[in-house]
C-alpha cells in the first residue's frame, strides 16, 4: 500500500490515516487471518504471520499491565479500545488506536478480530510518558 513510510530521523513506521489494519487469531491469540497493511507495516509476509502468535508485533516498551487491562475489558465488556506501540520484525516500531473484539460463532468457538488506525500525535506523546512510567513500575 502506498503511504506506508519510515518517520524521518526515528525508529518510527507510519501508515496512512485512512488505511484500517485488521487481523484475527483464535481463542489462543494465533494469528488465523492479517491484511495487507498489517503484513506490510509489521515488516512481515501473510506467510510469516499466520499461525504465529499475535504477540508476535508485542514491543517491548509496553507495560504488562496494558495488556491486563485490554484482557480484562475483552472477558467483561467483549471489547477493548487503546493506543499500542507495535514491534516490526526489522525491530523498528508503529503505533495503532486498536479495537480488540471478542466474536463467538455459531458453534460456540472464539475468535478475535483487531481493527487499527493511526493514532494522533498528541495521543502517542502521552502514551510514550504513560508507559515508560508504567514500564518503570514492572
Amino acid at each position: 500500500m502506498k503511504g506506508i513510510q519510515k518517520k524521518e530521523g526515528t525508529d518510527e513506521w507510519i501508515f496512512p490515516s485512512n488505511a484500517f489494519i485488521l487481523s484475527e487469531t483464535d481463542e489462543y491469540g494465533i494469528i488465523t487471518y492479517a491484511n495487507d497493511i498489517f503484513c506490510e507495516i509489521a515488516g512481515y509476509t501473510l506467510e510469516e504471520l499466520i499461525g504465529q502468535p499475535h504477540n508476535i508485533v508485542r514491543h517491548p516498551d509496553m507495560p504488562r499491565i496494558a495488556f491486563k487491562g485490554l484482557w480484562d475489558d475483552i472477558r467483561a465488556k467483549g471489547f477493548w479500545t487503546g493506543i499500542v506501540k507495535n514491534l516490526r520484525k526489522d525491530k523498528d516500531c508503529y503505533w495503532v488506536y486498536a479495537t480488540a473484539l471478542r466474536r463467538i460463532n455459531a458453534k460456540g468457538e472464539i475468535s478475535y478480530l483487531s481493527i487499527r488506525t493511526v493514532p494522533s500525535r498528541q495521543d502517542i506523546k502521552a502514551c510514550t510518558t504513560l508507559y515508560a512510567e508504567l514500564k518503570s513500575k514492572e
